[in-house]
């Protein structure tokens, strides 16, 4: 069975919020001194001593310690380094990790990843398939039509096992688990080998779908599609001009169509890096959906023709796209070309002239001159209320003014 981490041991799935660099507001090539003054500052701001009742700052102060706690830690810092160097490689999309095997540190890290967007694919338990095929697992009898909740623990699974009738093998099956939006999980369908064991044959993970986590499973007689549209907003990212061609690759038929008369063994597996997941599990006859099932049937034929459409119109896309780039560029050369000539042929036209060019005076120059005119304005007074203004050469012009320039003397 896979091993369990005390609480002590690790930080809860809410304290994982942010990478430990950002936490600190520290670089990621910081030495060990600026971590720790980092620390220290941050720390104090948020001791629950200096903001007693403050939840937001107790759960800061949490953070910061577990930023500490990774950062201070050589060993533990390079391990994060290259965790997330290769997490957001897209080398490593196709990763799946068996949460089960990894340490306390290791399972932080993918948790944390998680947090900041990097979808990190889980595997179900090398543990627990083992014991799976060597049949030492515990098995709940169920009958169709009969309803279960439960809560299952990180990285362990509940085993259920349903018993069809000829008629109800005909009539169809479905098994669907639905939990609340923050839990995640995997539906399990198990063949049953000649020596007693389970062998893993069909998994679905759990999707959001409003505020539940739900998964499915159908066995209609005819083949149903599973969709990840996960795949396909990966592709919009690295292209996306191209990536709308990819959308209905994932569009895939399930491996087994339907269920034999006999008894079939299902599982809920608890895929959350911390916490235990608290489901619903229902297993009943499709019979009363008989025009649901048609619908889907025609419906998912259709989305197959179109992903075959898709195909070839990807192709067209490509050879129209081609030409388009061809023809703009040569649209751009030409449009440079024809500026040129007309500025060429403006330049010619200019020198058609007989007339020698101008020299235009400075402001800086002009205003200087303006200056030297106005300095050599000379004003004398003459009789009263006259003023004559001259120039050095001699005088220019008079004018009047109601000015008082003399004074009576006093009488004596």
């Amino acid at each position: 069975m896979p091993t369990h981490t005390s609480e002590k041991e690790v930080a809860g799935e809410d304290e994982l919020r942010r990478n430990p660099y950002e936490v600190l507001g520290i670089p990621s090539n910081s030495t060990d001194q600026e971590i720790k003054s980092a620390y220290r500052r941050m720390a104090l701001r948020y001791h629950p001593d200096k903001n007693p009742n403050d939840p937001v700052a107790a759960d800061m102060f949490k953070e910061v310690t577990f930023a500490y706690d990774v950062l201070s830690d050589p060993e533990n810092r390079r391990q994060y380094d290259t965790t997330a160097s290769e997490a957001a490689g897209q080398e490593n999309e196709d990763l799946e990790l068996d949460l089960s095997s990894l340490g306390a540190v290791n399972t932080m890290f993918a948790a944390l990843f998680n947090k900041l967007g990097v979808q990190i694919k889980t595997t179900v338990s090398a543990n627990l398939l083992d014991e799976a095929l060597n049949g030492t697992v515990t098995t709940l009898p169920l009958a169709v039509g009969q309803v279960v909740s439960r809560k299952v623990e990180k990285q362990s699974a509940h085993f259920y096992s349903v018993t069809l009738t000829e008629e109800e093998s005909q009539a169809g099956l479905i098994c669907k688990v639905h939990s609340s939006a923050k839990n995640k999980f995997k539906l399990l369908y198990f063949d049953q080998e000649e020596s007693g064991g389970l062998r893993l044959a069909l998994q679905e993970d759990s999707r959001k779908t409003g505020k539940l986590s739900t998964a499915g499973l159908y066995f209609f007689g005819f083949p149903v599609y599973r969709f990840d549209p996960r795949v396909n907003s990966r592709a919009l990212s690295r292209d996306p001009d191209t990536g709308f061609f990819k959308r209905l690759d994932t569009f895939q038929p399930l491996e087994i169509t339907e269920l034999k008369a006999g008894t079939h063994v299902f599982a809920v597996y608890g895929d959350n890096f911390f916490k235990s997941v608290s489901y619903t599990l229902e297993i009943f006859s499709s019979a009363p959906f008989a025009n649901e099932k048609e619908t889907l049937r025609s419906t998912e034929a259709q989305i197959v023709s179109k992903r075959t459409e898709l195909l070839k119109f990807e192709s067209e896309y490509h050879d129209v796209f081609s030409q388009f780039t061809e023809m703009a560029s040569k649209c751009a050369g030409e449009v440079q070309e024809i500026d040129e000539l007309l500025k060429r042929r403006n330049e010619i036209c200019a020198a058609y002239t007989t007339f020698p060019p101008t020299k235009h005076s400075s402001s800086k120059s002009w205003g200087k001159g303006k200056s030297k005119k106005k300095s050599s304005l000379l004003m004398e007074a003459r009789e009263e209320g006259e003023v004559t203004v001259r120039e050095e050469n001699g005088v220019k012009k008079k004018k009047w003014y109601n000015i008082q320039l003399r004074q009576d003397k006093k009488k004596n």
